[in-house]
């Protein structure tokens, strides 16, 4: 643990905390893509599949119950709350998210570090973490129009990452041997697909204007 790593953790989490909050307290996921929850929610039941056969520590056993339990609580929120899914922007959010899963899994099962179940289970949640965000990114351009929450989710997503980066940075010039390239690529293109989104989420900031991404 750094403090890298510790930022990172707290920023995720803070994302799904606000992503919670718009739902929870104002009863709407306007602006929220169901896909990219749905997919959120296959990365974490793929990556965290030891989680009763391999402690690490009581905060890593922690954190997995509360992205786990998160995920699958924000898409039954959107499927199946008689007033939230009122909200919801079927007709917007039509992104093929099922044509990632499969790429991801067979990405996963050729390029491992090692052959088995739980670990072709883990590279293909880092495949599929990577691209994840797709449906969002895509739904955001075609509404334009982007409350505040749900920019802040976004935002604290890919700053998430950007700061794991750091934190495999950290451990490269700290640690011996410690060398990840499947997770730092993953990461790495997990990063860049944010690039666009964060150019305009600071320049609205800056200007003190409402988010808007262009078509």
């Amino acid at each position: 643990m750094n403090i890298f790593r510790l930022a990172g953790d707290m920023t995720h989490l803070a994302s799904v905390l606000v992503l919670l909050l718009k739902i929870h307290t104002i009863k709407s996921c306007a602006g929220v893509s169901l896909k990219t929850q749905e997919l959120y929610a296959l990365v974490f039941a793929a990556r965290y599949l030891d989680i009763f056969t391999h402690y690490i520590s009581f905060y890593n056993t922690m954190m997995k119950l509360i992205f786990l339990g998160s995920s699958f609580s924000i898409v039954w929120y959107i499927r199946h709350h008689k007033i939230v899914r009122r909200s919801y922007d079927k007709d917007q959010d039509t992104f093929r998210h099922y044509f990632l899963v499969l790429p991801c899994l067979l990405l996963a099962l050729l390029i491992n570090e090692k052959l088995t179940f739980l670990e072709v289970m883990w590279t293909f949640s880092l495949y599929l973490e990577a691209v994840a965000i797709l449906p969002q990114l895509v739904l955001l351009q075609r509404t334009r129009n982007i409350d505040n929450l749900t920019g802040q989710y976004v935002f604290l997503l890919g700053a998430y990452r950007a700061l794991y980066i750091l934190n495999w940075i950290y451990r490269y010039l700290t640690e011996p041997h410690y060398v990840h390239w499947i997770t730092w690529i993953a990461g790495l293109v997990q990063t860049l697909l944010y690039a666009d989104f964060f150019y305009y989420y600071f320049q609205s900031w800056k200007n003190n204007e409402k988010l808007h991404l262009p078509a």
